[in-house]
């Protein structure tokens, strides 16, 4: 959509914020004023997403908000007017060539909605998406009445269709393969206790199962350096530091935030800049540009808080492999002089692209990390 605006010089237009270099749209999720309501310097004027975070924008200036441009739920590009702050009865010119947002045009094209019929909720009767999901919904309802109380249609949201599309194209464009292995756990857990025993004393740091996983890989990694890597068409890039991914479950889905150079931090470091990225994924106020797969070197996911005893993870292209972390379980395994016992194994899941790997170098590699887990040290 084209927008014709004629604006006296004391008026400023509003843009949406660029949220990192990888971000070149934003959702609108809410709009907290009125058009012809004052405005304050510091007051809220619209919240906004990203695929991973949320931010809110405030007024840097006092005025009157004299023309919202989008609406909640418009997808609006970086640097693109969102609104409109002047001074009262200061004349603005809006000569759309639809009564549509962007984002309703293309549901509408996609879905072969016909907008003649739709009556806009917008500001000034403009056509929003949420007019043509109801549209979509009567359509189903009209078209299968006997099947409307059994099931419920819910569009995905805007992050899952990024995961989505994401998952996607990364098993489209690369040949995946998993080894699944198994690592003794017993000097981990045990590991694990005297850590707790510390709990109370000055400085404790909690260092988790998956802390001390993936500090564990971290050094399996500087002995497999082929495998801290990107993929570029037939070029290795082979990085000198591990840049951690850490996959982190939220309720806008599936996160992972990246520790850069996270080979150069002790245990304690890492668990603590583990869990504050883990926190600002869940609050909503990470940094975008460490969630880019191009960020991170190799991915840590770990399902095993979960009891999933194995799985396939998907690697974050273009990265060359991930790391996937299960449950630890009891297997039958030799104790010593012909003595047989249950013993806590650890399952690993290692998801490499075979373009970039081959099957031995990623074995060793997985055998590796194994035999970093079943003889970690830490002070």
């Amino acid at each position: 959509m084209y927008l014709y605006l004629q604006v006296r010089a004391m008026a400023t237009q509003i843009k949406m914020p660029r949220q990192g270099q990888s971000v070149e749209s934003c959702i609108i999720t809410k709009l907290y004023m009125e058009e012809g309501s004052e405005v304050k310097e510091g007051d809220l004027l619209f919240a906004y997403e990203t695929d991973k975070a949320s931010f809110e924008y405030e007024s840097e200036q006092d005025g009157i908000l004299l023309k919202w441009l989008f609406s909640e739920g418009d997808e609006v590009p970086v640097l693109e007017t969102v609104c409109i702050v002047g001074e009262e009865g200061e004349h603005v010119d809006d000569e759309r060539r639809s009564g549509i947002s962007p984002r309703a045009m293309r549901m509408a094209e996609e879905k072969g909605i016909d907008i003649s019929k739709i009556k806009g909720s917008g500001p000034g009767g403009r056509i929003i998406v949420r007019d043509l999901e109801g549209a979509e919904k009567t359509e189903k309802v009209v078209s299968t009445p006997a099947d409307t109380d059994e099931y419920s249609d819910e569009p995905l949201t805007y992050i899952r269709k990024i995961i989505a599309n994401s998952m996607f194209r990364s098993l489209q464009n690369s040949a995946q393969l998993t080894h699944h292995l198994g690592a003794d756990a017993r000097k981990l857990l045990a590991t694990r206790d005297k850590i707790k025993e510390r709990k109370g004393n000055k400085g404790y740091v909690n260092i988790t199962i998956n802390d001390l996983v993936c500090f564990a890989t971290i050094k399996a990694l500087a002995k497999h350096p082929r495998v801290n890597s990107h993929l570029h068409g037939e070029t290795m890039r082979l990085f000198r530091n591990v840049n951690l991914g850490i996959a982190v479950d939220t309720d806008r889905g599936l996160m992972v935030p990246v520790i850069k150079k996270a080979d150069r931090l002790s245990i304690e470091a890492l668990s603590k800049e583990a869990e504050n990225l883990s926190a600002r994924c869940r609050s909503g106020t990470i940094d975008p540009d460490i969630l880019r797969p191009e960020a991170g070197s190799f991915t840590v996911s770990n399902l095993g808080n979960y009891g999933v005893e194995m799985f396939t993870p998907i690697i974050n292209l273009p990265q060359t492999a991930i790391l996937g972390v299960n449950a630890i379980v009891p297997r039958p395994a030799e104790l010593g002089d012909g003595v047989y016992g249950f013993v806590p194994y650890i399952g690993l899941s290692l998801t490499y692209d075979h373009r970039a790997l081959d099957g031995g170098e990623a074995t060793r590699f997985l055998k590796q990390v194994a035999e970093e887990i079943e003889n970690i040290k830490i002070k």
